[in-house]
């Protein structure tokens, strides 16, 4: 190729390059975000001890402690329900019930802190020694609240439903009520709500009557 014909070919190029350098082309730029981190039990072993720690699909979910409507509802159930059924005095017994246990549900696995929990003595004969359950209890009671209303129902519940908890109780010692779940193939069908001072004979619990208005006795009601 002669020197006249590589002339053209030479401008051309330094055209282009001229024309790239005042206006580069900008291809769209994809930052890949890094994986959230899973929360894993050494999160709950690190949180504050004024918070209640819980996992839920890799979630760390922190709650006040309990205000005093919410302790006292879960304590005075937790003594009826204890009485009649863990220790057979006025019931027949037959039950493992404990306060605030900590479960480790499932395979990652969800770790929740029931206010309330029962197990039928011939899949619990007896409180372990461990920090912890990895059985599903029979039942769970989870004491509602503003701060936790959500988190109970839309997160826990279907956790509890998926590792074949057969019974929920809701109660709501501010609006003064109860409601009992029953698990039906993994979901929860609704078995009855009760209020005020109804005695309540309910699932799992249906073979003594409860009073349910000693769980909210001495708590203030709400003003109207």
């Amino acid at each position: 190729m002669g020197a006249s014909s590589r002339e053209p070919r030479r401008l051309l190029e330094t055209e282009v390059a001229r024309l790239r350098a005042r206006h580069p082309v900008r291809y769209p730029h994809f930052m890949a975000h890094p994986a959230r981190r899973r929360a894993t039990y050494e999160d709950v072993l690190r949180a504050p001890e004024h918070m209640v720690a819980e996992v839920i699909d890799g979630e760390l979910h922190l709650t006040p402690r309990p205000a005093l409507p919410h302790v006292e509802a879960a304590g005075v159930l937790f003594v009826e329900i204890k009485n009649r059924f863990g220790r057979g005095r006025g019931g027949p017994g037959g039950w493992v019930i404990l306060e605030e246990v900590e479960l480790h549900l499932g395979r990652e696995p969800a770790i929740l802190v029931p206010d309330l929990a029962g197990w039928r003595r011939e899949r619990l004969p007896g409180v372990p020694r461990e920090p912890y359950l990895t059985l599903s209890p029979d039942w769970v009671c989870e004491v509602v609240s503003p701060a936790t209303g959500r988190l109970d129902r839309i997160e826990k519940l279907p956790v509890y439903a998926a590792n074949e908890v057969r019974h929920a109780w809701l109660i709501d010692p501010l609006q003064r009520s109860l409601e009992v779940y029953r698990n039906d193939g993994g979901r929860w069908s609704l078995l009855s709500t009760h209020k005020d001072q109804d005695k309540v004979s309910a699932e799992p619990f249906e073979a003594a009557e409860l009073d349910l208005g000693s769980s909210w006795a001495d708590v203030q009601a709400e003003p109207r």
